[in-house]
């Protein structure tokens, strides 16, 4: 095993310590992980790390880049999935819930601690560049229903904001269904805390 890990291609070894730093920040956080324990989990010496990363905190931006454009994509595609405006909510709370659920590593590595100088360049990225979008598609719908669309900018905050905190809840607590949950987001934003149902359900999963 060990003669077949030193004919690693330069690209392989670069994605095998990608893969191993990704896990160490997930369960670690960035402070708590040291380049000795990713070269030792790696199997490799610590200046093959700083030859591909530069030293820990370009090995943490590589693993944070991929995870920032994995997580808006995923999202940006589920707010371009419909034009009806529940639907687009709908598949928002699903989008971050299905990242969160096959991505889990990459996820915690995005709001567990960071540098300081990477704190803003992350999940805080991700939601202001989701919000942005948001606030496209509700300031037309605000046009549609007479509503000022000036009020755009801060309902996309709101939305984005309740489902990302929601997001990372169930993170660490998944005794709920990813379905339910969704559910539960969207009965709050779309009927209000006066029109609650008692047992809400995703349309889109009835169409």
């Amino acid at each position: 095993m060990g003669e077949k890990r030193t004919r690693m291609s330069g690209l392989e070894r670069r994605e095998q310590l990608v893969a191993v730093g990704r896990s160490l920040f997930a369960d670690r956080g960035f402070s708590a992980t040291s380049v000795e324990e990713i070269a030792a989990r790696a199997k490799v010496s610590k200046p093959v790390i700083y030859e591909h990363f530069g030293g820990k905190e370009g090995l943490y931006a590589v693993v944070v880049d991929r995870e920032v454009h994995a997580l808006l994509s995923q999202v940006s595609s589920s707010l371009e999935s419909s034009d009806r405006p529940r639907f687009v909510l709908e598949n928002a709370a699903l989008a971050l819930l299905d990242y969160i659920e096959s991505n889990t590593a990459g996820f915690r590595v995005l709001v567990r601690d960071a540098p300081t100088e990477q704190a803003l360049g992350s999940y805080s990225s991700v939601l202001g560049d989701v919000a942005a979008r948001v606030e496209h598609v509700l300031a037309d719908q605000f046009r549609r229903s007479s509503f000022d669309p000036g009020w755009a900018p801060l309902y996309a905050q709101m939305l984005v904001g309740l489902i990302a905190q929601v997001g990372q809840w169930w993170l660490d607590d998944r005794r709920m269904k990813k379905d339910e949950v969704a559910a539960h987001v969207v009965n709050l934003v779309w009927n209000g805390m006066h029109n609650l149902r008692p047992a809400p359900g995703l349309r889109i999963r009835q169409e």
